[in-house]
């Protein structure tokens, strides 16, 4: 029941409204000072509530919780992350962003090789704000550009994190693009390095100095030939078009992936040389195998790094590497499982597996 206008409320009513406020029980409205009848009370006027009214603490503790703190500005420069070693086209990457022009760049390659991780840390190392977009086959325009919505009772534009990125002269990560639809074209004239006009908010958006963008992909936009990439598109090759360059990335080689399972295990307060040398050993292997068309399955270094990092709380070198490759069939495991135990016996280097002597190629990325 509507009662704003009304001079004389009854028990109820006053219950229901202290209720939806949120305000503690007005005991002193329904004393025999305000009752005109029974279960009636009259409103008092301006004058005696400034004068009679008690103000309780829990209502200025609900009105001061309700204020927003508008001085926050939240940090998008990415963490450096202590377990970080570069390789590839790292120091590549890192001096177009630290260039701060637009300069679109397209990075492919095989899972769990750093992709996007390494263009995070690029961006830790410069202190440039990095903000990353998962792209799905479900990504459309509302997602990236932004869409309206209600905010406290008003319609109200709400930019995504594209219009983010530009406005703020960040680099936009479009992470694992080659999964989106033809929605992606939304993007068409921004990839472009020119602006876009918002038609849910009526404005045209110019990007910020310092706004560029970078994008993940597996395949090249072609598509996944060999069906490991279920979900992945063929891409609009004028979207495409728009990047400037294209980096393959590699796998890094076994000095690298040293580095990087030292690090990872020392963050854990451990160390074990042999266990890491034999993983990468093992990795190797088995990516001169792929390659060469023995197997459909291979170890990533995001694999290796979730063996360690199963290892640290097992400490059972087999048991984490058993627990890691579960995700393949069971032959394949049962294979990976045994070279590893083979690896670990018989002492087996890299260079009797890859033909490469590690010393002489530390640094550079063994060729296979």
């Amino acid at each position: 029941m509507d009662t704003y206008g009304t001079d004389v409320l009854s028990r109820t009513q006053i219950n229901n409204l202290a209720k939806v406020h949120q305000l503690p029980d007005p005991a002193w409205l329904k004393s025999d000072k305000y009752r005109v009848s029974r279960g009636k009370y009259q409103m008092p006027s301006d004058e005696t509530t400034n004068a009679s009214v008690p103000v309780t603490t829990a209502t200025v503790n609900n009105v001061v919780n309700m204020q927003v703190d508008l001085s926050y500005t939240e940090n998008l420069v990415p963490a450096k992350d202590p377990s970080f070693v570069k390789f590839g086209n790292f120091e590549d990457l890192k001096t177009i962003i630290s260039s701060k022009m637009f300069y679109p760049v397209f990075i492919t390659g095989l899972s769990g090789n750093g992709k996007t991780f390494g263009t995070q840390q690029a961006c830790a190392q410069l202190k440039r704000e990095c903000i990353v977009v998962p792209i799905t086959v479900e990504t459309d325009e509302s997602d990236l550009l932004g869409d309206k919505t209600l905010i406290d009772g008003n319609v109200s534009f709400v930019p995504g994190p594209v219009i983010r990125a530009m406005e703020r002269g960040a680099v936009l990560v479009l992470d694992e693009v080659d999964l989106a639809s033809n929605k992606i074209m939304c993007l068409q004239s921004i990839v472009d390095g020119k602006g876009v006009y918002l038609k849910k908010d009526n404005r045209f958006v110019e990007p910020a100095p310092g706004f560029t963008i970078v994008a993940t992909a597996n395949t090249k936009g072609k598509g996944s030939d060999d069906g490991r990439f279920v979900g992945t598109n063929v891409m609009n090759e004028a979207f495409l078009e728009r990047f400037k360059i294209t980096f393959e990335q590699e796998y890094p080689n076994q000095t690298v992936e040293k580095k990087i399972l030292t690090k990872v295990l020392d963050t854990f307060g451990m160390e074990d040389d042999s266990f890491i040398m034999n993983l990468t050993v093992w990795a190797q292997t088995i990516r001169k195998t792929f390659e060469d068309g023995g197997i459909d399955d291979v170890i990533s270094t995001r694999r290796l790094v979730h063996i360690i990092e199963t290892y640290a709380i097992f400490k059972d070198r087999v048991k984490s590497i058993e627990l890691c490759t579960n995700r393949f069939d069971d032959d394949t495991k049962s294979s990976f499982v045994d070279l590893y135990q083979k690896i670990s016996d018989d002492g087996v280097s890299t260079e009797e597996v890859t033909g490469v002597d590690l010393d002489k190629a530390d640094g550079e990325e063994i060729p296979f």
